[in-house]
């Protein structure tokens, strides 16, 4: 379960004013319906970096992304539930599937964008959200993905991005499990919620900072 205890307090303090602002700016429909059908030429990302709403909550704002799906892979038991994978009994990674537009938004830059909404240098770990459901992961589609991926690790390692070495988890897409559905679009339908105040908005604020000219234009 996410550790919102740990981070009410947080919240109460620097959550509300930020969640407020980008309840504001949100787009109310930015991601077609889950039923619409994908334009010609999408390819899939499938991303884990700590809690999937955080991560769903900035990919749906780019430009290209048709589509980001939270679920679960990388584990050994079929079809889990939520609650399972938060034992990290089943070894399933809470993951994101992004559909996008590789003419509008390429993989080399979604993981670029990965990298800097989440810390790849904590092992099974984002903030208080603590165990293997948690970890940095990229589960890639193709071994073109694969090589991408690994480059990209190789470059943010020699620029020394960070003091610590990145722990990501690089393995190819077995199956992809959707969450369920309460948990789509789940910072839209909860920006007042404490873990979303706490964490998920400052993960969207970063994402509007950082790459304002790649945001979809509301509407």
């Amino acid at each position: 379960m996410k550790n919102t205890l740990g981070w009410l307090v947080v919240a109460l303090l620097f959550g509300g004013g930020i969640t407020y602002y980008i309840a504001l700016h949100q787009p109310e429909n930015p991601m077609p319906a889950a039923n619409k059908e994908l334009p010609p030429g999408c390819e899939f990302a499938t991303l884990g970096g700590g809690c999937f709403w955080c991560l769903e909550a900035g990919f749906e704002l780019l430009k290209g992304v048709e589509r980001v799906e939270s679920g679960y892979t990388g584990g050994e038991v079929k079809n889990p539930t939520y609650h399972a994978v938060c034992t990290g009994a089943t070894g399933h990674a809470e993951v994101v599937q992004i559909a996008y537009d590789p003419k509008v938004i390429s993989y080399r830059d979604l993981l670029q964008i990965f990298f800097v909404l989440h810390d790849p240098t904590t092992l099974n770990r984002q903030g208080h959200d603590v165990g293997t459901q948690y970890r940095s992961a990229v589960f890639f589609h193709s071994p073109e993905q694969n090589h991408i991926a690994q480059t990209v690790i190789a470059e943010l390692e020699k620029e020394k991005t960070w003091d610590r070495p990145i722990v990501t988890q690089v393995a190819p897409l077995e199956t992809f499990y959707r969450g369920e559905d309460y948990h789509q679009g789940y910072f839209r339908a909860n920006p007042g919620q404490a873990y979303c105040q706490a964490v998920v908005a400052p993960k969207v604020a970063k994402m509007r900072k950082h790459f304002f000219e790649r945001l979809r234009t509301p509407g």
